[in-house]
């Protein structure tokens, strides 16, 4: 039996690497978006949460998103099995579990676990009033977003770093080179991409991981939204961990169980909705006590799921959630810099877009970064455009093209490029031509449309020592501009640039 145990449990590692190793490959092809996008959002729509609440925000079914009933049918047949075997940040916290530094108080008291339960219906809650903030809990969400914002532009300058470092050495530099040009672009980026608030992302992975230091796998015993849903569905899932009359009691199960689900005051008996099917058990049991079976009951409710008093609870805490986000928003109304991606609205990124992330991978130049209040708290993380960080490529449309939930339109090329993201602004009193009275025809000459929309008007001006010259200065034509903002990225004046790109007027419904 337990030779038995440690091939189901050395299956178990091997599904678990390989499923990170796939979410890994997945992440880093995001980055190329093209005739791949479809592929590239499985994933994502793997995520019965995520979909869940986007449907319920969105009133809007996206055909992708039934890929999410193949995760609600495996765990109707084994119970939380994507939980054990192929969740991404789960293995993440397998790798990093701590044990050395585990404090010895033990772990929090079973009436913990209704936390992710509550947050389960806050966020289902609150999606059935058009908000999704709260999926930024969802354990995939989480992950792909650090990996974009915070470590993988991390990975990148240590790379970079370290080629800068060993390319001083002549014999390395033919290789140093060869490495670059392997893996970028397609890896990482030509250029460095630059995010704002790493650090805060980069803060709660960490914590997520940390907590582990408290309790094996604190984060799914206790928190997670989706482990949460998949918990409720395992309580019919028709294979399950049962205990044989023979147990002798040994509690070596239970000291192997990294969930703390099994129970010896129950005769070594699990919760279905709290095991994850880690095969843990199995290998370390001495006999032939512990088996996987199939049931056709429902498990027992326990005093940790969700009750009447809990259920009422966490629906008034979420419509009061709602509310307060919507005044918060009321009052910040109109943010004359907040850009939504190209054929997006506030509308649409406040009612589908799950924060997970991957229009800001896809983003070639790194205009994409995660809102912070410019949205209000409701708008947290969604994709907002910063020109001076990085433009929207007039020969890109990826963003749309990977969105897992059609937050941003997935666009063709050429209908992309009709989009008007903003209008551009030039600041006379800063503008170098307008201010300095000196030729800078940098925002003209960037400019990649067609009929460009800033032109140049030569005129004499009169500096202050009295010289006469002309000077070509830039005015925007507003009726051709798209507020692409490479030329508020490419303008040459320190700290904010001389032209901006603003809002459309009228295009934040509230």
């Amino acid at each position: 039996m337990k030779h038995t145990g440690r091939r189901w449990v050395a299956l178990r590692k091997l599904s678990q690497y390989l499923a990170l190793l796939i979410f890994l490959v997945f992440f880093v092809m995001t980055r190329l978006g093209g005739e791949r996008a479809d592929l590239l959002a499985l994933l994502m729509r793997l995520d019965p949460l995520a979909m869940l609440a986007q449907l319920l925000s969105s009133r809007a079914w996206v055909v992708g998103s039934s890929l999410a009933l193949v995760t609600i049918l495996l765990t109707v047949v084994f119970g939380r099995a994507w939980c054990g075997w192929l969740c991404p940040l789960g293995t993440v916290l397998d790798l990093f579990s701590l044990n050395r530094w585990r404090v010895r108080s033990g772990p929090p008291a079973n009436s913990w676990r209704a936390v992710k339960y509550g947050i389960l219906i806050v966020i289902l809650v609150a999606a059935l009033f058009g908000n999704l903030t709260l999926l930024v809990l969802d354990p995939l969400t989480l992950l792909f977003r650090t990996l974009t914002v915070s470590l993988w532009p991390l990975l990148d300058q240590v790379v970079l770093s370290l080629e800068i470092f060993f390319y001083r050495f002549s014999s390395l530099a033919g290789p140093i080179s060869t490495f670059d040009s392997w893996v970028r672009p397609d890896i990482l980026p030509i250029e460095p991409v630059q995010y704002r608030q790493v650090w805060i992302f980069a803060g709660v992975f960490v914590g997520v991981i940390a907590l582990n230091v408290i309790a094996p796998r604190f984060w799914c015993r206790y928190l997670c939204p989706l482990g949460g849903l998949l918990g409720l569905i395992s309580k019919a899932a028709f294979v399950r961990r049962e205990v044989r009359e023979d147990c002798r009691g040994c509690a070596l199960c239970t000291d192997a169980c990294p969930t703390g689900t099994i129970d010896p005051e129950k005769d070594y008996a699990s919760d279905p909705s709290e095991c994850t099917m880690c095969m843990d058990c199995l290998e370390a049991c001495p006999r032939s006590s512990v088996v996987f079976t199939p049931s056709l009951s429902v498990a027992a409710w326990n005093e940790y799921d969700p009750n009447r008093r809990k259920v009422l609870t966490s629906i008034g805490a979420g419509v009061a959630a709602v509310a307060l986000l919507q005044v918060d928003r009321l009052i910040g109304r109109g943010h004359p810099y907040m850009l939504q991606p190209p054929g997006g609205t506030l509308n649409d990124m406040l009612r589908k877009c799950i924060r997970c992330g991957m229009c800001m991978r896809a983003c070639p130049t790194g205009a994409l970064q995660p809102a912070m209040l410019e949205a209000g708290f409701e708008g947290v993380w969604s994709p907002i455009l910063i020109p001076r960080l990085g433009y929207c490529d007039y020969a890109c449309n990826a963003c749309g093209q990977v969105c897992p939930v059609e937050a941003i339109p997935p666009l063709s090329l050429a209908d992309k490029r009709l989009q008007v993201i903003g209008k551009a602004a030039i600041n006379q009193d800063t503008c170098i031509a307008w201010a300095e009275k000196t030729d800078c025809i940098v925002c003209e000459e960037m400019c990649p449309l067609p009929e460009k929309a800033v032109r140049l008007e030569p005129k004499e001006m009169v500096r202050e020592d009295g010289t006469v010259v002309m000077v070509q200065l830039p005015e925007v034509l507003g009726e051709r501009c798209i507020g692409c903002g490479i030329c508020e990225y490419k303008c040459p004046v320190e700290g904010e640039a001389a032209i901006r790109i603003t809002a459309i007027e009228g295009e934040i419904v509230y």
